[in-house]
């Protein structure tokens, strides 16, 4: 099984009504309409940047189910599935299937964290890439959160299994892409999850990126990506600098509470995260605001209202 995820792709946020604390169907339809009028290659729902491990199984599928209709068929949905036990791992990717995902990007078990060896990790993978009806992508998931870290020696034998097409990683160390690119075969696919190294990594040969920074830039972060693959290097590296900051002082820093802030100060649905998380302090709120402007983002939020 083969898929194309070469591009840029906005791994969405999930918006919670603020009465209630369900998801926000209605506001997530209008991100992804938004993120879409641009040059993204797609959408991935239920990632990190969406906090998928607090969302219940049934939120999970409707927001699958409610999102597919949004999406043109020339364009990809990609669908979180990783999970504790191999079992449930399958079953989420039997569901997104079945809800019109294209492909899944799944997260490595951790809980058991000392048991995990690469054998572990191997038959996992295995297991799920066989029963899974659609390509899986493996996802390295950033270290300051919990979770474990792949070896290149255990990704170059992933690579080798049947229906695993790819890996997302988050760690943002070229280094590490140009290891990947270099030692897994021409077809695995190599996608960054920072947006401060998008550029970098295609020069190394990655495939694209799934940015949390494309919620808030998804125009320029897709900007990235055509300027380079036109050969203009000069525009790749000059919008480069733009998101680049962005990405560190938001999505690194701040994480999931600082990009949902940063999209209500764009005029999308952000709204607060689900507790555990907490909402932003006002000061935080403000670096958000001038991390925006100084971007140039806030002024074409407002331009676009």
């Amino acid at each position: 099984m083969s898929i194309d995820m070469s591009g840029v792709f906005v791994p969405c946020t999930t918006p919670f009504d603020p009465v209630t604390g369900e998801v926000d169907l209605v506001g997530l339809r209008a991100n992804l309409r938004d993120f879409l009028s641009h040059s993204v290659r797609g959408i991935v729902v239920g990632g990190s940047t969406g906090e998928a491990v607090l969302l219940d199984e049934d939120e999970r599928e409707r927001m699958l189910e409610g999102v597919r209709d949004v999406v043109s068929p020339d364009r990809l949905v990609v669908a979180g599935t990783g999970a504790e036990s191999t079992r449930a791992t399958i079953r989420r990717c039997q569901v997104a299937a079945r809800t019109g995902a294209d492909a899944v990007l799944v997260q490595p078990p951790a809980f058991y964290l000392g048991a995990m060896t690469s054998q572990a990790l191997l038959e996992h993978y295995r297991a799920v890439a066989d029963a899974s009806p659609i390509p899986v992508i493996l996802y390295q998931v950033p270290l300051r959160m919990s979770t474990l870290e792949f070896t290149t020696s255990l990704v170059e034998d992933l690579s080798k299994i049947e229906n695993v097409v790819g890996i997302k990683d988050s760690r943002g160390s070229l280094e590490l892409v140009g290891e990947w690119v270099s030692r897994t075969p021409d077809d695995f696919q190599v996608l960054v999850g920072s947006g401060a190294i998008l550029y970098g990594a295609l020069e190394l040969g990655a495939t694209g990126g799934i940015l949390g920074v494309a919620n808030l830039a998804a125009g320029p972060s897709a900007r990235v990506y055509s300027a380079f693959v036109e050969g203009d290097s000069v525009e790749a590296g000059r919008i480069q600098e733009v998101i680049a900051p962005v990405h560190t002082a938001i999505i690194g820093g701040l994480g999931v509470p600082g990009v949902k802030v940063a999209l209500d100060l764009l005029g999308l649905r952000g709204g607060d995260p689900r507790p555990p998380l907490r909402a932003l302090s006002e000061e935080n709120r403000r670096t958000v605001s001038e991390v925006l402007a100084t971007a140039g983002l806030a002024a074409t939020a407002s331009a676009s209202a």
